[in-house]
């Protein structure tokens, strides 16, 4: 026996399963058994009573879960930390753990009465005493780890639980001497393991699989080199031998009924304490400022989900809501993360949303040199599509050429967005996530059809809903065009494919279009169907394949490369119709960007990716539509380079496509999901209609 190890244990005369706060006690109400659940305790309390010292705290009535003694609080040296149970079911168990901590000459330290922490179930100390693992996501709050820290002056390393099975870390997760550590991996996010496996080296790792895992196998006791729980497979008994550890299979299966096993039945309460360790700072704090419709907009459940979601916690600080039907409301949150690392990844996200760094707390933008050239600082901010500020010398100054995926570079009072093969050595570029804030435009809670473009959504389901779509898309067409604006459009193949070709080619004559943006494939095709009445060698008309049609896209090709150009085939007479042509004939500038897919090409395409965005950018300056038509490539690439405020429609028969541009979250934004050639239709049916002298408005 040694006496150095004191565990702490209630004896289960008041355990029953009477309510459910975890899924282990769903359909298990009321079906323990008393008998089976004494002898099964008796067995366990033996065994360590072989192995170390065991104290008894006497059990009440009202609170059947008293017997997971664990869950008291945490114990190092002689303070003891009292937990604040997240169930109001399990909250009766505190005052009758403080006292008896206080009784046996413990200083007792008690968290806010709002912040819940259960104690040794979610924090586990190093067994060599180097730093406390504390748990998070289900039971305690993240916040909890700075008091820990504070009062037991350690090391507080914060892992993030994901899998509501394993809701206390001494579920999924014990530490044992010698720096071993049997764990299930499954129970923590990417973060959690990449900490777990940057602190324990990986012949001391002891990954366990599920099915020991269900049977509670990290819940076990370690004394010195004996480890005490509920059952172990063979494959784990083998590997714990393997390390020098001797296995003590005790059944605990009434309290598997409620979520526990031997180590929830135990609480150590000796912890020594080593006199080189003391506290780190192990929670990132930051207070964020939100504005506008926080309820009716989801802006307020996205920003705390998100938060959530990620691995950080949150408190409202306050929340002002709006009194008025068009009121905005606003609200500071403190947001906490258990790294730098995961509180910038939060930030910038909630950055994306519109939040900024709270006013008391906002401080100037950090900023590094790069030190090659197309080379950014490791941690620079990257942009997205909505207008940025960042914070110079006390002001707020406006980010120029703003786009998505971009770094901030500064010069004396200017900043603008850059990609990174722009950046030269010496660039001053913005780092971190301190003074940025995005300006978003306020939600509104209703918008007038024929006055705001608005978003629609990513999908359309039925053909009568694309047509109420398309009269809106119409009348913001026509209004652009009658005061001299820009709409560009950026097309694939497909638009030939599908028919669209002569629709397209309508909205060029008029002049709905001021740029068109695309692949060699469109062009080709487009050309083709001029010249030889197919696409892809399929006959236009009858919708069938063309005898040596297949040849028939090499044959355009290389007449237009005889003539050396479209613009020049086009005055030579030998391109009469088609987009291509109108584009020539109207002088609405092209840029046909190439891949490694491309036959030919053409000799217009352009085959250097990285001038072929240069040209595609320069071509959306000043844009203030964009119809993106049956193109995923072109139109994520279009996207990524339009601020917010530009007007996107995304058209694709694939909703995947059309998700995927809509999630950028503009609201000026509309996806249609439907046979482009269909939607060009009715477009120009609704344009013609608004062009008729008897047009209704």
């Amino acid at each position: 026996m040694t006496d150095s190890i004191r565990i702490l244990m209630c004896a289960p005369d008041h355990y029953d399963v009477d309510y459910v706060i975890n899924p282990w006690m769903e359909g298990n109400v009321h079906k323990s058994s008393r008998d089976r659940a004494v002898e099964q305790w008796d067995k366990l309390y033996h065994v360590l009573q072989g192995l170390a010292q065991v104290d008894l705290i006497k059990p009440q009535k009202g609170v059947p879960d008293m017997v997971f003694t664990a869950n008291a609080g945490l114990i190092l040296g002689d303070d003891a930390v009292v937990s604040r149970f997240y169930h109001p079911e399990r909250q009766g168990e505190e005052p009758y753990f403080k006292q008896w901590f206080a009784d046996n000459g413990f200083k007792v330290h008690e968290l806010p009465r709002d912040l819940p922490f259960e104690g040794a179930g979610d924090a586990l100390l190093d067994r060599e005493g180097r730093w406390l693992w504390a748990g998070y996501g289900f039971r305690s709050e993240l916040d909890s780890h700075s008091y820990l820290a504070k009062w037991l002056d350690i090391e507080v390393l914060s892992l993030r639980l994901i899998d509501d099975r394993f809701y206390h870390l001494d579920t999924c997760f014990c530490p044992l001497i010698g720096g071993y550590l049997l764990y299930y991996p499954g129970a923590f996010d990417s973060y959690s393991n990449h900490l777990i496996e940057k602190r324990v080296p990986a012949e001391k790792r002891i990954a366990i699989e599920e099915t020991d895992a269900i049977n509670f196998a990290c819940n076990s006791v370690n004394v010195e080199q004996n480890v005490v729980m509920n059952k172990a497979s063979d494959t784990l008994k083998k590997q714990l031998g393997d390390a020098g550890f001797n296995v003590i299979e005790t059944p605990l299966t009434e309290f598997l009924k409620a979520g526990g096993a031997a180590k929830c039945l135990t609480l150590r309460i000796n912890e020594p304490v080593l006199e080189d360790v003391h506290a780190n700072e192990p929670v990132a704090s930051r207070v964020i400022h939100l504005e506008g419709h926080l309820l009716d907009a989801g802006m307020m459940n996205k920003t705390l989900d998100l938060i959530i979601e990620n691995g950080g916690s949150f408190k409202v600080l306050n929340f002002n809501l709006g009194v008025e039907r068009q009121s905005t409301s606003a609200a500071d949150v403190r947001i906490s993360a258990p790294s730098n690392e995961v509180m910038e990844d939060i930030v910038s996200q909630l950055l994306d949303l519109g939040a900024i760094t709270s006013a008391e707390t906002s401080q100037d933008a950090e900023i590094e040199t790069c030190d090659l050239d197309g080379v950014a600082p490791d941690d620079f901010y990257v942009t997205n599509i909505y207008p940025t500020e960042i914070k110079i010398n006390g002001e707020w100054i406006r980010v120029q050429k703003q786009r998505m995926d971009g770094a901030i570079v500064v010069q004396d009072k200017t900043a603008q967005c850059k990609i990174l093969r722009d950046l030269q050595k010496d660039d001053a570029v913005v780092v971190g996530v301190e003074g940025i804030r995005t300006v978003r435009k306020a939600e509104v809670r209703e918008k007038k059809a024929n006055e705001e473009f608005s978003f629609m959504g990513a999908g359309v389901s039925s053909e009568r809903r694309v047509e109420l779509v398309v009269e809106q898309i119409a009348w913001e067409l026509r209004r652009i065009r009658d005061r001299g604006g820009k709409v560009v459009v950026t097309a694939g193949p497909v638009v030939i494919h599908t028919g669209g070709a002569k629709h397209l080619s309508h909205l060029i004559r008029e002049g709905y279009v001021q740029g068109l943006l695309g692949g060699n494939a469109i062009a080709v095709h487009d050309i083709e169907q001029a010249l030889m009445g197919t696409s892809l060698g399929v006959d236009m008309q009858k919708g069938v394949p063309v005898r040596g049609g297949h040849r028939h896209h090499l044959k355009v090709i290389n007449t237009v490369r005889r003539y050396g150009s479209i613009t020049k085939t086009v005055e030579a007479g030998a391109l009469p119709k088609g987009v291509m042509y109108e584009c020539v004939k109207h002088d609405v500038p092209f840029c046909l960007a190439g891949s490694i897919r491309d036959d030919g090409p053409l000799p217009d395409t352009q085959m250097d990716l990285i001038k072929a965005q240069e040209e595609y950018a320069q071509l959306l300056e000043g844009t203030e539509m964009i119809l993106m038509l049956s193109t995923m490539l072109h139109s994520i690439g279009v996207g990524n380079m339009t601020p917010a405020g530009v007007k996107m429609v995304c058209v694709d028969i694939n909703p995947a496509v059309v998700t995927k541009l809509s999630d950028r979250g503009s609201l000026e934004s509309i996806g249609i999901v439907t046979d482009v050639g269909l939607f060009l239709s009715l477009l120009v049916n609704q344009l013609e209609r608004l062009t008729s002298p008897y047009a209704v408005g």
